[in-house]
């Protein structure tokens, strides 16, 4: 019963600053904006890497035919052999 006393004693004579609201929520609204802006240039970052990565792959095909091409020219599908 003594403790919860000298509680309510304390917190009564504990007063919040006037502009505390507004400071956490400034605060907030900071961390919220910083949070978007890292997210938008890490999805950018990921999107330009994938996209490079992806012309640079396609990039690395070889220029000749091919072996699975040798020996088609001429060839209609449908008409083969068989």
């Amino acid at each position: 019963m003594e403790l919860q006393a000298a509680l309510e004693a304390l917190a009564g004579g504990v007063r919040p600053a006037p502009d505390a609201y507004r400071t956490a929520r400034g605060d907030w609204l900071r961390r919220e904006r910083r949070r978007r802006l890292v997210l938008a240039v890490l999805i950018a970052v990921v999107f330009t890497l994938a996209t490079l990565i992806g012309l640079w792959v396609l990039n690395q095909t070889p220029s000749d035919p091919g072996v699975i091409f040798s020996g088609a020219e001429g060839v209609v599908a449908g008409t083969g052999p068989g």
